[in-house]
């Protein structure tokens, strides 16, 4: 026998039940992409993660063996508008590399190692068969397993009416550890110190608005455009990966900051490079009484900076103060150990410049000769 329907009519006067899903959030949707992001983050869980995906809280055990006097150093940051062109593009895989890479480098500038990572991300719906959201997670899911660190916890928002159809934010803090003596500071930076540069992989993750303004406006590119200037495609040369600097600066801090504890250290200070250029975060790790003098002929600035420069008749002040130039860190080196870092960096293949040094001039900032 077919099933019996209830076929009440509803109370005289009854009214129409309003749910969220009328407002615009499916909390159905948002349940199922949540299980496939839990997937994502237990691939990067290691013995020290004590909570699963969906508590209240990420639980993190602190190894005390391996940090007896623990500093704990944390980040948060944003990937910008670099996203307005990942939208354009329909790439979502690399958004959370930049991310998490972006924090990475900022607290291991300062010698810590990642212990675990958060993640925000908002958007106006989670549509059903969409794979963006799981796309963008996956990402920071790679990204936290190359650089050591549990993907604990974060927010999936659905905000209707506040994005864009296919349209997100995407944030995240970072969380790392290192043992007091080993804290990078700057503090014993001083006079005479050379400063060494490490190339970066484009824009990273800063200056994007000036950049999309010049290349998309100003210059009326495509995204999907060859430009021979840049020589790559327009989106092509914005989406490059922001770099972890996360291994190198492992091999460059292992017997701890050169300062008076640590003799045989190779390292006084290391700068990332970010939003600010070198003219902003070079003077953050600087002493008072000192100033970094950077010699503008030390290295081939890019041909996306290039070209940048001369769409907007933009002027070196602007350039280095919203740009990384090519140059994603500065370490800081005592003039004895420069031949032993350049050993070290070149068993690396990794590409570096001497770009200026450590001068006396009381004033904590960047002079460009």
């Amino acid at each position: 026998m077919p099933e019996e329907q209830d076929i009440t009519p509803p109370a005289k006067g009854a009214k129409t039940s309003v749910s969220y899903s009328d407002a615009g959030v499916d909390i159905s949707a948002g349940d199922r992409a949540k299980q496939r992001i839990k997937m994502l983050a237990r691939k990067t869980f290691n013995k020290n993660v004590l909570s699963e995906i969906g508590g209240f809280g990420g639980l993190f055990s602190l190894d005390i063996d391996k940090y007896p006097d623990p500093v704990l150093v944390s980040s948060t940051d944003g990937v910008g508008t670099k996203l307005k062109v990942a939208f354009e593009l329909g790439i979502h895989h690399t958004v959370g590399a930049d991310l998490v890479n972006h924090c990475v480098n900022d607290i291991a500038v300062q010698g810590a190692t990642p212990l675990f990572f958060l993640d925000y991300l908002a958007t106006g719906r989670l549509d059903e068969g969409s794979e963006t959201v799981e796309t963008v997670v996956r990402g920071l899911s790679e990204a936290c397993r190359a650089n050591g660190c549990a993907l604990i916890g974060g927010e999936t928002a659905q905000m209707p009416g506040f994005y864009k159809d296919g349209e997100y934010d995407l944030a995240g803090t970072i969380v790392g550890a290192v043992t007091r003596s080993q804290l990078i500071t700057g503090d014993a930076i001083e006079a005479g110190d050379v400063l060494l540069g490490i190339p970066s992989n484009g824009l990273h993750t800063n200056g994007y608005s000036l950049a999309r303004k010049l290349l998309f406006e100003t210059a009326g590119y495509g995204p999907e455009q060859y430009v021979n200037e840049l020589r790559d495609k327009t989106g092509g040369a914005l989406m490059r990966t922001h770099r972890s600097y996360l291994g190198i600066i492992k091999k460059l801090t292992a017997h701890g900051p050169a300062n008076a504890e640590h003799p045989d250290g190779l390292v006084r200070g290391i700068a990332h490079i970010t939003g600010g250029g070198i003219t902003e975060n070079l003077p953050r790790i600087l002493p008072k009484g000192l100033d970094a003098q950077v010699e503008l002929t030390s290295w081939e600035v890019p041909p996306l900076f290039t070209h940048l420069q001369e769409l907007g008749h933009v002027t070196h002040e602007e350039m280095f103060r919203t740009f990384n130039m090519g140059i994603g860190l500065i370490a800081v080196i005592p003039g004895d150990q420069v031949k032993k870092v350049k050993a070290i960096l070149n068993r690396a293949n990794e590409k570096h410049c001497i770009i200026g040094r450590i001068v006396s001039r009381g004033t904590r900032k960047v002079v460009y000769t």
